[in-house]
């Protein structure tokens, strides 16, 4: 699932220690368990092996927290009645930045956890700087199916003892939505690959997304995208090195290159391409209804995201939204989510036998159906529930979601995400988006202000 909406209070997040030389060791480590994985060789078939449950006369309850949409209700239920034994309890918290706090409320607490947690990988970081707190799943059998999952996956899950600590479900790359009735009454072309053609094909960069949102705006006077937030957030994920390096230090205020792209968000919102739409909540979906844009950035998980806001707000198959194998800037992951098991469930393995199974590839196949979570697991990828016609793809003009989306994760690379990455995205940049979409701040002006808050947040916190 992905990073949505990660908005954490400033106290919320004090409750886990900053260890840096930990994060860096980390990050080379696991660096070098991937280069490992990649050494041994990957079958071209993934081994779908999963622990069994411990088998037990003694019924026993698994409780299980998640977060947004990721699709697992009905596996809950397929589980419970091969394991007449196992009882789930799942909470599910409404977004990301909501399923952090409840998290780091209760790992300061020592209490609370429950017996799988779904981790984002936004922070993810901070979860490895207490991995010890989280059960070390090579016990339980993790290293025999570790070729199930694309190799960068694998090595986000692993500390810097080479302990795997989550099983992978989803990924998030990152392809475009479009309207194509609006699309239409601009004169623009609607078509899938004529679209993808528009916006500069495998060499689609920025500039040229901007340039065919100011002739959308010349001909309709409206603007072309739902909020500025969205488009930095995929420019700053497609960087080898985000707000962190990879060895762990902040990345921002000297980056030129962060600065020349936040000056295309800029100029773009100074032009009115932006709608300014409040993320998460686009009018109760009315927006995705009315006109108010026409482009959309979507990682795999925002479709099922898009299609339910829609459909609540009176939307249907007929509303005109379409899904291109295009992406400016190219190849690009946002979000994706690990099932843990945190050290104090008392049901270790049968959790981790719960969390395993869940990310076989039959099940994150039929997720994906549910939520448009793109499996993490190479096998599920080409499986005819991903790749072929359901209610998701059915929505989006009948595009082959799937197929799209594996061509889009061609060529993605895990970035290094620092402990305070949510926090920067949301709290230090997010203002600065309000003020560039309101008209309220240039680039510059904006830009000083993020740097602000970054030295208060982050920096000084």
């Amino acid at each position: 699932m992905g990073n949505i909406p990660l908005t954490v209070s400033r106290h919320a997040h004090k409750g886990v220690t900053v260890n840096r030389s930990r994060r860096i060791t980390a990050a080379a480590i696991a660096g070098a368990a991937a280069l490992s994985l990649i050494a041994t060789g990957c079958s071209s078939t993934p081994q779908s092996t999963t622990p069994e449950a411990v088998d037990t006369d003694t019924p026993i309850t698994l409780t299980v927290t998640t977060f947004g949409t990721m699709g697992l209700d009905d596996l809950y239920k397929k589980y419970e009645a091969d394991h007449p034994n196992i009882t789930i309890k799942a909470t599910n918290i409404d977004t990301g930045g909501n399923a952090l706090t409840d998290w780091q409320t209760k790992q300061a607490a020592g209490a609370g956890l429950p017996d799988v947690q779904a981790v984002e990988e936004g922070w993810l970081s901070k979860v490895m700087q207490v991995s010890d707190s989280f059960t070390d799943l090579r016990d339980y059998g993790i290293d025999d199916i570790s070729d199930r999952w694309v190799d960068w996956k694998v090595k986000q899950a692993t500390d810097a003892d080479g302990r795997i600590i989550g099983y992978g479900t989803d990924i998030g790359p990152e392809g475009l939505c479009y309207n194509n009735k609006l699309f239409a009454e601009a004169g623009l072309p609607t078509d899938r690959e004529e679209v993808a053609a528009l916006f500069g094909g495998d060499s689609a960069t920025w500039d040229d997304f901007f340039t065919v949102a100011g002739d959308y705006k010349d001909k309709t006077g409206k603007a072309f995208y739902d909020q500025s937030g969205f488009i930095w957030n995929a420019m700053v994920n497609q960087q080898k090195e985000g707000y962190y390096t990879a060895d762990g230090e902040l990345n921002i205020t000297d980056n030129d290159t962060l600065k020349g792209l936040w000056s295309k968000v800029a100029d773009g919102a100074a032009a009115g391409y932006s709608s300014n739409q409040a993320q998460w909540d686009w009018g109760n979906g009315e927006a995705f209804l009315d006109g108010s844009f026409a482009s959309f950035v979507c990682p795999g998980w925002m479709l099922g995201i898009l299609k339910g806001k829609a459909e609540s707000a009176g939307g249907d198959a007929t509303t005109g939204w379409d899904f291109a194998d295009v992406f400016p800037g190219g190849a690009a992951n946002w979000g994706g989510t690990f099932l843990t098991v945190p050290t104090t469930s008392e049901h270790p393995a049968e959790a981790a036998a719960l969390a395993a199974w869940l990310t076989e590839p039959k099940q994150e196949a039929e997720a994906f159906v549910v939520s448009g979570a793109f499996p993490s697991v190479l096998e599920a990828q080409t499986d005819p529930l991903v790749t072929g016609a359901n209610d998701l793809s059915k929505f989006f003009n009948d595009a082959p979601i799937g197929d799209i989306l594996k061509k889009r994760a061609e060529g993605v690379v895990a970035q290094y995400k620092g402990p305070d990455d949510a926090v920067i995205q949301e709290q230090v940049f997010g203002p600065s988006i309000k003020e560039l979409d309101a008209g309220k701040a240039d680039g510059d002006e904006a830009w000083e202000h993020a740097l602000t808050l970054l030295d208060q947040l982050v920096v000084n916190n």
